[in-house]
């Protein structure tokens, strides 16, 4: 006689309960709206409309209202990430974290900064122990000696682009023997001499681009390390703009339709426009939802300082691939976008932005755990506001 049947019927398949966590900012314009309710919101995953279990509302580590049809212990404690990448130290940088210290940061809250060199965190209570302008001071000598000693090859490379393509400049509008170039060689032949500095040029913004070049391993161990994280969760990435100098148009242009001869030195100044068109060089839909999945909040702080005027060159900005990717990221976690040349006021704004939120909890619908990512979305109802949240999590 077979068991089989009886022993399948013995057990009966039960649904995994998750409970999920989505802060929520809600604005009017540019003033938070602080007086919704649980009965305010309507919570989709996958486009099905969930039923929502509670509404918290959060004015930095403190829960100021709740509505409850389920209990939960919401963990408010701050993480807060300071995320540096500039070729130069700005005074402006220094204001900010300056009103970051003195406005912002509590003893209660854990405070890591991210720099080209390395990473520091801040020992628990030293807000306590030591004067907090003393630990500024050292917070913002920090960020000056990394930025200067972690991208001085980015720096020098960028002066030998600057000058190399002031020298090719020279030679293509003077067609004249004996212009210095970076070594001071001066071949008798123009032409020559023209071969040499391109093919440095070109080897200098390939230099460039594996210097500027950004890790995908590094930006997704650091979600999975945030996904851990107890607690609330914001990352200000502080990002200068960038400019690449270029070949003089003008003169490029006119050289290359008096030069119908040489085929071979119109084709090696054509390949430079290849640099021109600058790829993305990680997923940004793997990031972006690496980022949503660790329920943090990524404030994009693009500091867009202007080029700085060079005879013979043009400074073409080269920023708008991180820009973009960094901004989807943000938007994907429901953080803050500025594009500033007063990193100050940026970084006030995002830090407003970040003090005040919902934390709303819901039970998915059938829950299972595909390892698919869920999209959610958060509405008001009846209401034109602007919503920022995380855009899903991956069922696990």
């Amino acid at each position: 006689m077979s068991h089989t049947g009886a022993a399948q019927q013995a057990f009966v398949k039960q649904s995994l309960v998750v409970n999920i966590e989505v802060p929520v900012r809600v604005f009017d314009g540019s003033t938070f709206v602080d007086d919704l309710t649980i009965k305010d919101f309507e919570i989709f995953e996958n486009g099905k409309l969930q039923k929502i279990e509670a509404v918290y509302l959060i004015n930095k580590r403190f829960i100021e209202r709740s509505n409850e049809k389920k209990r939960f212990n919401p963990q408010t404690s701050r993480n807060f990430f300071l995320f540096f990448e500039m070729a130069e130290y700005l005074p402006r940088v220094g204001t900010a974290i300056e009103y970051f210290m003195n406005n912002i940061i509590s003893p209660e809250d854990n405070l890591i900064i991210i720099t080209p060199l390395k990473t520091y965190q801040l020992k628990n209570k030293a807000l306590e122990i030591k004067p907090r302008k003393e630990i500024l001071d050292e917070i913002k000598g920090i960020i000056r000696k990394d930025t200067w000693q972690g991208n001085s090859e980015y720096r020098n490379t960028l002066d030998d682009i600057t000058k190399t393509a002031q020298s090719i400049s020279a030679l293509l509008s003077s067609g004249q023997e004996n212009i210095p170039t970076l070594d001071e060689i001066n071949p008798m032949d123009p032409d020559v001499l023209l071969d040499q500095n391109l093919i440095f040029y070109t080897g200098l913004l390939s230099r460039l681009e594996t210097l500027r070049k950004v890790d995908q391993m590094k930006l997704l161990d650091f979600a999975e390390y945030l996904k851990f994280k107890d607690g609330q969760k914001y990352v200000f990435m502080f990002y200068q703009r960038e400019f690449i100098p270029q070949i003089d148009q003008r003169i490029l242009s006119k050289y290359l339709s008096s030069r119908q001869d040489r085929p071979d030195m119109i084709m090696n100044i054509t390949h430079l426009n290849e640099f021109n068109r600058r790829n993305i060089s990680f997923d940004i839909k793997r990031v972006k939802q690496a980022y949503a999945d660790a329920s943090t909040s990524i404030h994009f702080l693009f500091i867009s300082k202007p080029a700085e005027y060079t005879s013979g060159v043009t400074m073409e900005e080269h920023s708008e691939d991180i820009f973009r990717a960094f901004r989807e990221m943000a938007e994907a976690t429901g953080g803050f976008i500025s594009s500033s040349y007063n990193p100050v006021s940026a970084f006030k704004e995002a830090l407003d932005a970040a003090e005040h939120y919902y934390l709303l909890y819901y039970s998915p619908k059938d829950y299972s755990e595909e390892g698919e990512f869920k999209n959610i979305e958060v509405r008001v109802k009846n209401k034109g506001f602007k919503i920022l949240h995380r855009t899903g999590y991956f069922a696990y």
